[in-house]
């Protein structure tokens, strides 16, 4: 199949746009069981999780890593208080997780995408509910996400660090699972009509992190959070002028104010796929750039093919 059958058979999938009605009647359905689940069973659930998180904190037995990961804040509290999103809102439908090692070093590659980066945050919640080792994921992240106050510290404390080669060899030499979404600023911030296309993998350090230490790279394909905030127009200046990578303008921001920050609720399916094995290569493999390349293109084309799939099986993207 070629790009442009898998693009044409992209925008063909699944039924028509739903009336203004169907959407509301949908949005009010969703938000119910949100509001249920932050009131039933989660929302005790999370206040259990914050009472233990501010126990262990004044009786000073807790642990931080060397890069400041806080397993029993990112794995108690912040789980808790994202589980009924990932539940209710997105409904994340979690497919391969058996491709994802029990143990052991990973590099999970991802598509990027949405404006901002909650594909990160639900493919780490993915991981921690539906692994049967309850595995972590470490993200690597841009330096701007770390220079932004509390956004930096929370980053921190979930598990992220710097998207550079020496961070993420260190982690993997860990044994530690990696996530990285090779496709930066470039893949949140593309406009709505290139949606779940590909953008640039970059020169492939992910790549020579996985051969220098031997960890397998894990194709990981997202389907759902280009709809959470489709981005119509970027107001360049403005980005400069506040020096970020762009200023969105979506359906709903700055339209409806603060309201247009929530994200539409999107039908989200995170799939994993067979693991690229490294282990074969030798020292040198990492500074042969043709070969960092060609795994890179590698990686790259199956997430690619993998996203035209599974839109051509989604049968709606809210409902």
């Amino acid at each position: 199949m070629s790009a442009d059958q898998s693009s044409d058979q992209r925008d063909s999938a699944g039924p028509g746009a739903p009336s203004g009605e169907d959407l509301l009647v949908g949005l009010a359905e969703i938000a119910g069981r949100l509001v249920r689940d932050l009131t039933g069973p989660d929302g005790v659930e999370a206040a259990g999780a914050l009472a233990a998180v501010v126990r262990a904190r004044l009786s000073g037995e807790y642990a931080v890593d060397e890069f400041g990961f806080d397993p029993q804040l990112s794995g108690q509290l912040f789980a808790a208080a994202l589980r009924p999103i990932y539940r209710h809102w997105f409904r994340v439908e979690v497919r391969g997780i058996e491709h994802v090692p029990a143990t052991g070093a990973g590099l999970v590659v991802a598509n990027h995408s949405g404006t901002l980066p909650l594909d990160a945050i639900m493919t780490q919640l993915a991981i921690q509910e539906e692994h049967p080792a309850d595995r972590r994921l470490r993200l690597l992240g841009a330096d701007l996400v770390f220079s932004m106050p509390f956004v930096g510290e929370a980053a921190r404390k979930s598990g992220s660090t710097l998207a550079c080669l020496e961070d993420a060899m260190r982690l993997l030499e860990r044994g530690e699972l990696v996530g990285v979404f090779p496709e930066g600023y470039k893949g949140t911030g593309k406009p709505f009509s290139e949606r779940y296309k590909l953008q640039r993998f970059g020169r492939g350090g992910f790549v020579s992190a996985a051969l220098r230490t031997g960890a397998p790279l894990i194709p990981c394909s997202i389907v759902g959070a280009e709809e959470t905030y489709p981005m119509l127009a970027n107001v360049g200046t403005l980005a400069r002028l506040l020096g970020l990578p762009y200023v969105p303008i979506t359906p709903t921001f700055p339209l409806l104010g603060p309201l247009g920050l929530l994200p539409l609720p999107s039908k989200w399916i995170i799939e994993f796929g067979a693991p690229v094995d490294t282990s074969a290569y030798d020292d040198t493999a990492a500074d042969d750039a043709a070969l960092v390349l060609d795994v890179t293109d590698q990686v790259r084309e199956t997430i690619q093919q993998t996203l035209y799939r599974l839109l051509a099986q989604r049968t709606g993207t809210f409902f």
